[in-house]
């Protein structure tokens, strides 16, 4: 059978995929139009063409009226709910941030809330596809949720597998109004009485939009997703699953997709059961693609760097010692973290004698020892400190005979200044950096905790100022906050115990006022009831209590989205790795972007670092890079690394690179500035230059992730190359090269 032709538009009669209707029967909406094609195109506005859509479009627009106004009115009604447990609270603060999102995602779009239409074989009227799901008044469904299995087709059809589609529409829309449409034709019957007009191609509406003008940030691209990238956004999240891709191949729209697509279908990764994290290479990186998950209709993802897993990572240096960085680096170090706490949960080997208003009480080696115990396996340090403190008060109270409240003694012991001192240099309250900063300033310290440094690491790794911390100490400063907990969670639980205490001892005081006087039994046993215990906790109003503001950042996720992952230490993966217990990835990255080599496979990686399921998909189509600039930027790569995955560019911009002079640098940036009265533009590798608008200044390491329509690169000689790769390949319409 022979190709299929391209998709055809007619001015005279409608797409064969239109429901048939009749002149006298078409209804012209009273909304605006959502139209607004420019001159060149004008036969794109036939009715016969756009009708359907333009009914459809005025039902949306008022299901959309509807919603906001709904929405926003349960909203209210909640805020202003009143509630009578703590039970109830949670659930409508539950309530009040479910319905928040969703008016937020109501609100951020119009009409241009549709994505496009699919026709399908044998349904009578097409379906369309949203950003989100919507109903009418009725129920009937105006737009099916593009992550919802019935969307499935609209992303993935080809010709080769059309998914049972006749046809596919898709919209641009600017300024919520559609500027243009695509219509792909799936099946021979399709093309029906099809003449006239001809549309772009089979990827129209895709490539049209890879020529456009970039911005600082990232493009909606929902409505142009490829077959083979919806492939993997659908993926099942069981393992890790690696996206291996070039420059261009959408590798982060890929991720950032599977985010939101990961929460809406699998139930197991909702907020409630861990979440998602992503976690992005810069903070322009982050910066850059901030308006994308919302676009997608989730705000439930955190998104951070590496950095931002540690109280102090902003600070934190450029660590230029190589062999120090290497040793930081490794895996095996993070043991140290461990064996450096453990340092300090050794229970004393001698007695103490502590005197009390009762009796003086002996605490043997045996009594610390059983103490000790009973701290929760794999509880941080300093929470499980509570623990051995209680079992410390219970084993003394024990040995009290007097005739002394419970009570009574445990307060008396609990503020014994003796015991207090000597708990405390027993199981100390621990400082993550105290406990880092000891192991590059005590030599025979890091030797205990780890032993297989050679003296000359152990050397290497000590320096004057142990807490002026480098990017390569993130790793372990957070094994060690991991293992250590909050310092000052102990401080903040007692001061909630205290407080919840003081309030039980007031209410037990007008509770005890009540019971004695008589005349206000009322004779239903009201007295009787005030003497439960139950009912005397629950008088305690335990909202106003000091509490612990969480790390939102410390999980346990249920999945994490790594992008760039190829520039991962072992230890840098630590910090992810105990962060996600169920071993649930998504992996993005490019062997030959990564800035310290990358000689294994990604299956060799991942499994020194101990993820075993790892499956590995390929992108191999560049549709950012024109080909003018990959065919300079091929021969780079390939002389560092030969079997890199360097993608084949689909598209020209009929620009070919420029090579100039250090000297033209301005000259070139303005005279771009002066043409272009949109668009951005980045200089790479100069820190002379000062970014001004719509042109940035950056390293090809924070350039890595962004794209720009004008990349001046300056002296690339100087440059590995790699970081030489990676900052020509971000150019998506010309690269202009200066040495």
């Amino acid at each position: 059978m022979s190709p299929l032709p391209l998709s055809r538009y007619t001015a005279t009669g409608g797409l064969p995929q239109d429901p048939p209707r009749d002149a006298e029967s078409t209804i012209v909406p009273s909304t605006p139009s959502a139209f607004q094609l420019p001159d060149r195109l004008a036969f794109k506005s036939d009715p016969a063409l756009i009708g359907t859509d333009q009914q459809h479009f005025a039902a949306i627009a008022s299901s959309l009226e509807r919603s906001i106004a709904d929405v926003s009115k349960r909203l209210d009604e909640q805020r202003k709910a009143s509630t009578e447990s703590s039970g109830e609270t949670l659930e409508r603060d539950m309530d009040v941030r479910r319905l928040a999102s969703r008016l937020r995602a109501l609100g951020r779009y119009g009409l241009d809330l549709c994505l496009g239409r699919m026709v399908i074989a044998g349904e009578p009227e097409p379906v369309y596809v949203g950003r989100l799901g919507l109903n009418d008044r009725d129920g009937k469904r105006l737009l099916i949720d593009w992550r919802s299995p019935a969307a499935e087709p609209f992303f993935g059809a080809t010709h080769a597998q059309p998914m049972g589609l006749v046809s596919r529409r898709r919209y641009r829309w600017a300024d919520g109004r559609i500027t243009d449409y695509w219509d792909e034709v799936f099946t021979a019957d399709g093309l029906d009485g099809l003449d006239g007009n001809m549309a772009l191609d089979d990827q129209s509406a895709f490539i049209a939009s890879l020529g456009s003008s970039r911005s600082p940030r990232m493009r909606d691209v929902l409505g142009t997703i490829q077959a083979d990238q919806d492939a993997i956004i659908r993926a099942d999240s069981a393992g890790a699953l690696v996206v291996d891709g070039g420059p261009g191949t959408g590798k982060t729209v890929v991720a950032l997709h599977r985010s939101a697509y990961l929460l809406y279908s699998d139930p197991r990764l909702a907020r409630h059961h861990g979440g998602v994290l992503f976690v992005g290479p810069s903070p322009a990186y982050l910066s850059y693609v901030a308006d994308v998950l919302p676009s997608l209709g989730e705000d439930g993802v955190q998104l951070c760097t590496l950095r931002d897993l540690v109280p102090r990572g902003a600070e934190a240096m450029t660590e230029h010692d190589p062999d120090v960085a290497a040793l930081k680096a490794s895996a095996r170090l993070l043991e140290a973290v461990d064996a450096a706490v453990a340092y300090h949960e050794q229970p004393p080997k001698s007695g103490v004698v502590i005197e009390t208003p009762w009796a003086e009480v002996a605490l043997t080696p045996g009594d610390w020892a059983d103490a000790f115990r009973a701290a929760e396996p794999g509880l941080p340090h300093n929470d499980a400190r509570d623990q051995v403190w209680e079992e410390l008060l219970d084993i003394l109270g024990s040995r009290i005979d007097e005739e002394v409240p419970p009570h009574q003694v445990r307060r008396g012991l609990q503020q014994n200044e003796e015991l207090r001192g000597a708990f405390a240099r027993a199981w100390p309250v621990l400082d993550p950096e105290g406990v880092i900063a000891d192991l590059w300033s005590v030599p025979a310290y890091l030797a205990r905790c780890a032993a297989w440094l050679s003296p000359h690491d152990i050397r290497s790794l000590q320096r004057d100022a142990p807490r002026a911390w480098t990017v390569a100490d993130l790793p372990l400063l957070d094994a060690a906050r991991q293992r250590i907990g909050d310092p000052g969670g102990p401080r903040r639980r007692r001061a909630q115990a205290a407080a919840l205490a003081a309030q039980r001892d007031e209410m037990d005081r007008v509770i005890d006022h009540l019971i004695q006087s008589n005349e206000l039994d009322d004779g239903e046993g009201v007295m009787t009831m005030l003497r439960q215990e139950e009912l005397r906790d629950a008088l305690v109003d335990e909202s106003g209590l000091p509490a612990a503001d969480p790390d939102v950042l410390a999980g346990p996720f249920a999945h994490i989205v790594v992008d760039e992952a190829q520039e991962l230490t072992d230890a840098e993966w630590g910090m992810l790795l105990q962060r996600c217990p169920s071993r649930s990835f998504t992996i993005v990255g490019d062997r030959a972007q990564a800035r310290h080599g990358f000689a294994e496979t990604w299956h060799e990686r991942l499994g020194r670092i101990g993820l075993d399921r790892v499956a590995l998909a390929s992108l191999t189509i560049n549709y950012r890079t024109p080909e003018e600039v990959m065919a300079e930027a091929e021969p780079v790569i390939r002389a560092v690394l030969p079997d890199a995955n360097v993608p084949i560019s689909i598209r020209s911009s009929g620009l070919p690179v420029v090579h100039a002079a250090v000297s033209e640098r301005d000259a070139l940036v303005d005279e771009w500035l002066a043409s272009h009265g949109e668009g951005v533009a980045c200089v790479i590798g100069d820190a002379t230059f000062e970014g001004r608008a719509r042109v940035a200044s950056l390293t090809p390491e924070t350039a890595k992730g962004l794209e720009f329509d004008l990349v001046v690169l300056v002296d690339p000689g100087r440059m590995a190359a790699v970081d030489r790769y990676v900052a020509m390949t971000r150019a998506t319409e010309q690269l202009v090269v200066l040495s």
